[in-house]
């Protein structure tokens, strides 16, 4: 069994935001969302990341999606806010109306847009810690914000106190695993995956908990992924591991017409409202929705993958 802060450890998906045609946020779309995570036994919650576009919401709608998200778990599972911003001062700003709502931990990118040192991207989460008393979660999706929290930074952060753990969606297993080995002597320092087709090796390694955007779609397989990881059922989960590789392969159906988030999201999306999650598929604009074509072709996914009958 991983040891682990018992806040932060488990299947704790980024949850999808749903829009209205009018691309406003659905708020009864997002309540089923939520009581579908919870009922099928997650860990805990993300809201307001990368799969919860949190880069096209203005404040005022991501402190609506908070407060709407605390309201209906209702302290049932840990809640962990995206305060994600180019600058620091933005971040805090987000940080600390997430903190006014009650969230239970706030999760920061590297600074972006504007090019910065890897002592710049330390000094940055340092001040958001400081000015902001939440466990602080850095997330590691060079990607997005065009820098990897190197080895050092991280491991140098940990040790300080300044980052209670890490959300890893860099791609680099090695180095995941390289920050595992330094930091295993850290009590209550986690790290978890952001991967959806690598959990297994992930859990195998010792991350404490993965964050996979396809769990709003299956979230019962990742539980049961989780569960055989934990009972040292390295077959099963494998098993698992592997159904819900050919579900993530709705993410490739969109790719070459619109962008990976789109075709990624968008994805999620689609099956979500094929599965009465969600009532529409809209996606923020500029970003395009999956269209007619390409819904079908997700319904053969969802089928296959034992989702549809």
């Amino acid at each position: 069994m991983i040891s682990a802060n018992p806040l932060f450890h488990g299947v704790v998906p980024p949850v999808a935001t749903p829009l209205t045609e009018r691309y406003e946020v659905d708020f009864p779309s997002l309540t089923r969302n939520l009581e579908n995570m919870i009922a099928a036994g997650m860990h805990g919650l993300f809201m307001l990341g990368s799969t919860g576009e949190v880069a096209f919401h203005d404040a005022a709608t991501r402190q609506a999606i908070l407060e709407h998200a605390v309201k209906v778990v209702n302290g049932r599972l840990p809640i962990f806010a995206g305060v994600i911003d180019p600058t620091t001062d933005r971040v805090i700003a987000h940080a600390k109306a997430a903190k006014s709502i009650g969230v239970d931990a706030i999760v920061v990118t590297s600074p972006f847009y504007a090019r910065t040192s890897q002592g710049e991207i330390a000094d940055h989460f340092r001040y958001v810690r400081e000015a902001v008393d939440l466990p602080l979660i850095a997330y590691d999706i060079p990607v997005c914000v065009q820098y990897k929290l190197a080895r050092p930074t991280t491991v140098a952060l940990a040790r300080e106190g300044t980052i209670a753990g890490v959300k890893d969606s860099s791609g680099d297993d090695g180095n995941f695993r390289f920050v595992l080995m330094d930091c295993a002597d850290i009590a209550g320092f986690f790290m978890m995956t952001g991967s959806e087709i690598l959990v297994d090796t992930a859990l195998a390694m010792g991350a404490h908990g993965v964050v996979p955007g396809l769990a709003n779609v299956d979230p019962h397989g990742y539980v049961r992924l989780w569960n055989a990881a934990q009972a040292g059922d390295w077959a099963t989960a494998r098993r698992e591991q592997e159904r819900l590789c050919r579900l993530f392969e709705m993410v490739f159906v969109a790719s070459g017409r619109t962008s990976a988030g789109s075709a990624g999201v968008g994805a999620f999306k689609t099956a979500m409202r094929r599965l009465g999650i969600f009532a529409t598929n809209r996606m923020c604009r500029p970003q395009q929705d999956l269209n007619a074509d390409e819904a079908a072709q997700i319904d053969a996914i969802l089928k296959t993958a034992g989702l549809l009958g």
